[in-house]
């Protein structure tokens, strides 16, 4: 692959008509990391997406890549290639002919293109299929044979557009394994688009939390999650209580909430909910403010000390596990 390039994005813009999608966003890719774009649906992560990739046009502000301003290039000229969320695969080609087809469209010869889709099917374990069609093959094999298509124009940046959506649970889980070792041998930065919090952390070196058109908080991706910066964060990222105290709002981890006597505890509570995980059980408590909290307690603990729905509960916590909020 390509020299590993720094990827930026300043003060960049997508409007459609009055709508802003995105809006003024600006961030620094680590060369050569995977990060990962994340927030819920319409919050512009997609449509930052396509305009790194040039699939949509920029508005305002630019994209670069290695101090080059690529925002006005062609895609193809960018050096970056974006595998799509459905595939995009060609249904009347076979996986080898896919994996080639940007190359016959650049004029390259045959046997060249044979050579080097055999070089990207190998990377991702799919020589054995490289007859088949399309609709011949599972959702994982497609998978790998639309990231074998991407790869082989050598981009500088492998855009994901929600790559693992399709898959079921437990597939998506073993790709999210393939695609980081991917990632690591190839030493391109990824930039990958997800709704899904876990996905999120299990892959990116950093992630980049969008809500209502801008980035909310962005950063090394446990530097994130261990010190959320603001309400929308912390709950979006999951295994935070946010909770409304008198000195102001704070997020505290679900594995850091320790329950007590009543009377000996910062908040008293009310269990509502108990629910059993395997390793953990999680209870859900409310305390004072018409506030909800959820607490996940080692499987061991709960059972050696039970509780019971509609008990009364302390809650406590250990004062470097409270971060505070600026909203």
């Amino acid at each position: 692959m390509s020299l590993t390039l720094d990827l930026e994005l300043i003060g960049l813009t997508k409007r459609y008509g009055h709508t802003v999608a995105v809006d003024a966003i600006s961030y620094h890719f680590s060369a050569g990391t995977y990060a990962c774009l994340l927030g819920p649906s319409g919050c512009g992560k997609s449509s930052t997406l396509r305009m790194i990739a040039g699939h949509e046009t920029v508005s305002a502000g630019s994209v670069t890549l290695g101090g080059r301003d690529i925002s006005r290039l062609p895609p193809a000229k960018r050096g970056t290639a974006m595998m799509f969320q459905n595939y995009a695969l060609f249904p009347h080609l076979s996986v080898a002919d896919n994996v080639a087809f940007s190359l016959k469209m650049a004029g390259v010869d045959a046997q060249t293109r044979r050579t080097k889709a055999g070089e990207m099917l190998e990377l991702v374990d799919m020589t054995a299929l490289a007859d088949r069609l399309p609709a011949q093959l599972s959702g994982g094999q497609q998978q790998r044979a639309a990231l074998a298509r991407a790869l082989i124009t050598q981009p500088d940046v492998l855009l994901l557009d929600e790559p693992l959506s399709a898959l079921d649970p437990f597939l998506r889980i073993r790709m999210r394994a393939e695609l980081k070792k991917l990632q690591r041998e190839l030493g391109i930065t990824f930039v990958h688009v997800t709704h899904g919090q876990d996905e999120a952390l299990a892959l990116a070196d950093e992630i980049v939390v969008m809500n209502d058109a801008k980035i909310e908080q962005a950063g090394k991706t446990r530097a994130v999650f261990e010190a959320p910066q603001t309400a929308f964060v912390a709950r979006f990222l999951g295994s935070h209580n946010v909770m409304q105290m008198p000195d102001g709002m704070i997020a505290v981890r679900s594995d850091a909430l320790q329950f007590t006597q009543p009377d000996a505890a910062r908040l008293p509570g009310t269990i509502t909910n108990i629910e059993y995980q395997g390793t953990h059980v999680a209870l859900t408590a409310t305390i004072p403010g018409d506030q909800e909290v959820t607490a996940l307690l080692p499987d061991r603990d709960f059972f050696e000390n039970p509780k019971n729905l509609g008990e009364a509960i302390g809650l406590d916590w250990d004062a470097g596990a409270a971060h505070a909020l600026a909203s």
